[in-house]
């Protein structure tokens, strides 16, 4: 079955972030065993009270 015409349900960003910053997340990850772009999402998600 092809559906040609779906269309995703997300989008790619780029997000700048201080260097320090991107490295506390990156540390709160890995204490987590979750990749940091799927931590930055979740924080997102909560902070915006969407999902």
């Amino acid at each position: 079955m092809r559906l040609p015409n779906l269309k995703p349900s997300t989008t790619a960003i780029s997000l700048r972030l201080p260097v320090s910053l991107l490295d506390r997340i990156k540390v709160a990850a890995n204490k987590g065993d979750v990749p940091y772009q799927s931590l930055i999402k979740t924080w997102l998600t909560e902070k915006t009270g969407n999902g």
